[in-house]
């Protein structure tokens, strides 16, 4: 029987911040939408209405289960990795959905879901428990194996079975995150970082050149120059630098953009970015980036104070996977990178991408209810090093 008590922290402010981001979000996404809303669907609230019913219960739901123990995850964990695998060679089935001209969905009726995202929930819960396991002896590169190999099939699977290169890239990267937090050294992912950033140097320096092809090369030729491609999605990056160039400093106003009216295809998911500063210029897109960082930073907090290792891991990985997409996000809109497809947490249409972000929430909101105010400080595998000084909301 689960017992609920009165826990002695909990983040409030982390929930402020989630809401205030969805109330956002709804509110740009039905700017965004009721013009093609109401040509498609003969209703300008729908999108509004299927991504505010998600975003609700969703909260609720997180609230709720948040009073549960988040360590029954660890029991949870290896289920959770295999359901997700068996999610994503479903895609293939019969229950499989194409979208877009990608089959990346399973479909359940009226509602579609997408596989891939939970693979990012099944990374952050498992790869901890590995690495607690190892205890002291998770060090040196053979500590790196398993752990490195469950985001990898992961992700091999998400790029094998949905053709998702940026949900498997994102996959990796939050375990890569999570195991350079728990790793004493970091010699290692220094060393492949300086190599994937040199690797991809020389890719495009290679597709520049001509010498490699294919949809891949595609894309960043597209990047480096949209003007030139724009039949072949160089469209969409130039719409969303009018968009954003248009927006000026305050913006043309809440809903006087222009570019949502078609000339931004998609604008509701990963380019709502650019929707958000044409309507509300720089001004709002600071503000939207300010958001992102007060969340990033009660994450940050949560993580600092969590009272053990599993649950400081699993909130790191959160945190990375928030960053990650906020700045892939806003670097496609900007031009910056080639096109991923990423959405903008909280604010992109979309109600898997909503459940999938709240029940990350959901477990950061469980880790800070095991703050204690007066808990003692510990290193790495939870050994007391030094008797508390100050309350956990002292510090943040």
């Amino acid at each position: 029987m689960i017992k609920f008590r009165k826990p002695d922290y909990y983040d409030y402010n982390l929930i402020a911040v989630i809401i205030l981001l969805m109330s956002f979000g709804l509110v740009m996404l039905y700017s965004t939408t009721a013009y093609t809303a109401e040509i498609r669907f003969g209703n300008d609230m729908h999108f509004l209405e299927r991504q505010a019913f998600f975003s609700v219960l969703s909260v609720v739901f997180a609230i709720a289960i948040s009073f549960i123990d988040y360590h029954r995850l660890w029991m949870l964990s290896r289920l959770i990795y295999v359901f997700a695998l068996v999610c994503i060679v479903l895609t293939r089935s019969p229950l499989g959905a194409e979208i877009n001209g990608a089959r990346r969905w399973l479909r359940f009726g009226s509602l579609s879901f997408q596989p891939s995202e939970l693979s990012k929930i099944a990374v952050i819960v498992l790869v901890p428990v590995m690495i607690i396991r190892q205890g002291k002896e998770f060090k040196g590169l053979r500590a790196l194996v398993m752990p490195l190999a469950a985001g990898a099939v992961q992700a091999a699977f998400t790029l094998i079975f949905t053709r998702n290169l940026s949900t498997a890239i994102i996959i990796m990267a939050i375990d890569l995150i999570i195991i350079f937090i728990a790793h004493p050294d970091s010699k290692p992912f220094i060393l492949a970082a300086a190599g994937i950033v040199a690797a991809a140097v020389l890719a495009i320096v290679l597709v520049r050149a001509g010498v490699l092809g294919g949809f891949r090369s595609q894309r960043v030729l597209v990047w480096l120059h949209p003007e030139d491609y724009a039949s072949q999605g160089g469209y969409q990056i130039m719409q969303a630098l009018y968009a954003l160039g248009s927006g000026g400093l305050f913006g043309k106003g809440l809903g006087n953009g222009t570019q949502k009216l078609g000339a931004v295809p998609e604008a509701e998911n990963d380019m709502i970015f650019s929707i958000i500063c044409e309507e509300l210029g720089i001004f709002g897109g600071i503000i939207v980036i300010l958001m992102f960082i007060y969340l990033l930073y009660r994450l940050f907090f949560i993580a600092q104070n969590a009272p053990d290792l599993y649950g400081a891991l699993m909130v790191s990985g959160i945190f990375g996977h928030i960053a990650l997409q906020v700045i892939l996000n806003i670097c496609v809109v900007l031009n910056l990178i080639p096109t991923t497809g990423v959405t903008l947490p909280f604010l992109s249409y979309g109600g898997t991408s909503v459940a999938i972000l709240m029940a990350e929430m959901t477990i950061a909101l469980s880790v800070s209810r095991e703050i204690r105010f007066r808990s003692p400080e510990r290193d790495l595998w939870g050994d007391v090093v030094k008797e508390p000084r100050s309350s956990p909301e002292a510090r943040g």
